[in-house]
């Protein structure tokens, strides 16, 4: 019985002693919503030339507080990215999903750009058992262009749960944070 506590306690030195690791966390993949046309993915290898881009910024609430006790509330999240030019294309380059602790949670950049045809619409989605965001998670959107006149595009998200009996849904829009220069 003695030799079996021997051999257990030089186990557990040994392993006390042994150099930890950390690894950093895998920032998830995000990825948008099939579309039904007007939407087609590039290299990434192959760089559009910028004549005009922005980062735009997008409060999202992958839950509220309701009641007394400030209960959550979760909510899936839907953020759309329309291309209001009537003719030209734009790119999206990437999009950030960050917590309320302003830590990259999802990224959409890895797999290529994201093309949008004139008037057309993607879409990224957060389910509403994704509480990784909080009630302070945004969004962070960078588009460009290689054409003049190309019109700023909508980039909007919408809040949604029908959970015990109750409807809660809004919108937010987002805000320009930083011109993109040729």
């Amino acid at each position: 019985m003695s030799v079996i506590c021997i051999t257990l306690s030089t186990a557990c030195d040994s392993t006390t002693n042994a150099p930890q690791t950390t690894t950093a966390p895998q920032v998830q993949p995000l990825t948008p919503i099939a579309q039904d046309g007007g939407v087609t993915v590039t290299s990434t290898s192959k760089q559009t030339p910028i004549t005009r881009g922005q980062v735009i910024y997008v409060p999202v609430y992958s839950h509220i507080y309701q009641g007394d006790k400030q209960e959550q509330f979760a909510l899936a999240v839907t953020v759309s990215i329309r291309n209001t030019s009537l003719t030209y294309p734009i790119v999206i380059r990437s999009a950030k999903y960050h917590n309320s602790g302003g830590k990259l949670v999802k990224q959409y950049n890895t797999n290529g750009n994201i093309q949008l045809a004139p008037l057309a619409t993607t879409e990224f989605f957060i389910p509403q058992q994704d509480s990784s965001g909080g009630s302070g998670a945004s969004f962070i959107v960078e588009w460009v262009t290689d054409k003049q006149g190309v019109t700023e595009p909508i980039v909007e998200a919408v809040m949604i749960s029908t959970s015990f009996q109750q409807g809660v849904s809004f919108t937010s829009t987002g805000q320009v944070i930083q011109e993109l220069k040729p």
